[in-house]
């Protein structure tokens, strides 16, 4: 009879154990817009994007801040604690195992005392009828999985701000030789506006023009001047150099602004797989993920848990023989232990629970909708910066030509130095433009790339919208 009412109770027990309070987690819903097939983005599937520029400055400036940055170091090490925090959980679903050794001496006031020493092992487990610890662990796993998507988008906007500054560094190189170019033209203007008028064949007015225009050009290749020095610095905060080197500020050149190798046109849809391609979704809905798993956990706490425990060793009254003969003892033991009255604390928990998965949900549908808008952005700039580079080269080279007849018109003295002086300003915006239109290109593609989600790596075999809740329902398995 007791035999069968042991099998009863374990059977019970077993049952108990494989079930877990709260709800299983599944993906919210959410009305997408229908994409383009992901063969069609193909460029921006390799983790090292960056390589389609063609420029080995900038993939050397790229592995540097790989290895070096701080926040992406920092990142790293977050990684590691939540992957702690995993084995922390873990250890809780396991029994704990303990050992002890005791020996001390009594006695009274006439003189007699007793040694007594005991030594043993201690085996405690409690029994995880309601799944709080394995809820408890989903929660931690999902937290883990969060801050591995949160380091990766800490790699991908990293690895995009190299490239966009690199690439504004080499704008404003090529801008400071346009000023240059044109500050060496003002200056001659100068000279030759001085013997004119030193030999009464151009008027002080003349000459002070000239000499005003010169002087706004030295301004303006002191800014640039500036400018370079700054991104330059901000560069070396990025690739991770040390104080002594970002003092320095000495950053390689590589490809100009132009040399630098553009991608083909990209579909003006979005990628439908864009949710996987996130890692900023796919780190908020790690947290959601959690936020669910925690909830029952927290329902977990309404019902008893049930603690077992057990000891086994030696104890005698003379420690030379402590392990010899019947000395011998062991012990079992077990606790219901229940909620009665907590002053609301538990009830508390739930709604507190309930309330982060609330707002965890909230957060992740604005990552969704903030990552569609960054993209569809991404495209359209995409699209647009080609059209507007072209337009500014159009410009530039009727200015060049305007230019060169406005020139020779002014040297034949058909028309006054005013006229020359337009012409050269206008001149002298439309090659910036132009420059600032080549950077804003380059940029466009790199945003894209950003906006994508850069190098990604869904699981194998792992369909669109389903990697994070795959891949914790394998790690769920383990």
């Amino acid at each position: 009879m007791r035999i069968i009412r042991f099998t009863a109770l374990a059977a019970c027990l077993t049952l108990l154990a494989g079930c877990m309070l709260g709800p299983n987690y599944k993906q919210p819903e959410l009305e997408l817009p229908t994409g383009e097939a992901a063969d069609n983005f193909s460029v921006f599937t390799n983790a090292k994007w960056w390589e389609v520029f063609d420029d080995p400055v900038l993939n050397q400036l790229e592995s540097d801040a790989l290895t070096y940055n701080k926040d992406l170091q920092a990142a790293v090490a977050r990684v590691d604690q939540a992957r702690a925090a995993v084995g922390i959980a873990r250890a809780d679903q396991m029994p704990s195992l303990s050992a002890a050794a005791e020996s001390g001496r009594a006695g009274n006031d006439k003189g007699s005392g007793q040694t007594q020493s005991t030594a043993g092992l201690s085996v405690s487990y409690e029994l995880d009828l309601w799944g709080k610890y394995r809820r408890l662990s989903e929660a931690a796993r999902a937290r883990l999985l969060s801050s591995e998507a949160s380091r990766d988008t800490i790699r991908l906007t990293l690895t995009a701000d190299v490239a966009n500054n690199y690439f504004a560094l080499r704008m404003l190189d090529e801008q400071l030789l346009i000023a240059q170019r044109t500050l060496k033209a003002r200056q001659e203007n100068v000279r030759i506006y001085e013997s004119r008028y030193k030999n009464g064949y151009s008027t002080e007015v003349d000459l002070k023009r000239v000499e005003a225009n010169m002087a706004s050009v030295q301004a303006q290749e002191r800014q640039l001047q500036l400018k370079i020095t700054q991104t330059e610095t901000a560069l070396s905060v990025l690739v991770g150099r040390s104080p002594r080197e970002i003092v320095e500020s000495n950053i390689t050149r590589g490809k100009t602004i132009n040399e630098l190798t553009l991608i083909p046109d990209v579909p003006e849809n979005l990628p439908s797989d864009l949710l996987a391609r996130r890692p900023d979704i796919r780190s908020a809905e790690g947290q959601l993920i959690s936020a669910n798993a925690n909830i029952g956990a927290a329902r977990a706490s309404y019902f008893p848990s049930i603690p077992l425990t057990a000891s086994a060793g030696y104890a005698s009254g003379a420690l030379d023989s402590l392990f010899m003969g019947p000395s011998g003892v062991w012990a079992l033991g077990g606790q219901v232990l229940a909620p009665i009255f907590e002053g609301g604390k538990i009830r508390a928990q739930n709604k507190k629970a309930e309330a982060e998965y609330r707002e965890m949900l909230a957060t992740y549908e604005k990552t969704v909708q903030g990552a569609f808008k960054e993209a569809y952005d991404a495209l359209a700039a995409n699209r647009l910066n080609r059209e507007i580079y072209e337009s500014y080269k159009q410009q530039t080279s009727a200015m060049q030509r305007s230019y060169d007849l406005t020139k020779k018109q002014e040297d034949a003295g058909l028309i006054g130095v005013t006229d020359l002086l337009d012409v050269e300003e206008n001149l002298l915006s439309a090659e910036m433009n132009l420059a600032s239109a080549r950077n804003d290109e380059l940029a466009a593609i790199v945003n894209l790339s950003k906006a994508l989600g850069g190098g990604w790596n869904v699981e194998e075999g792992f369909g669109p919208y389903e990697g994070l809740v795959k891949k914790q329902q394998a790690e769920l398995k383990k």
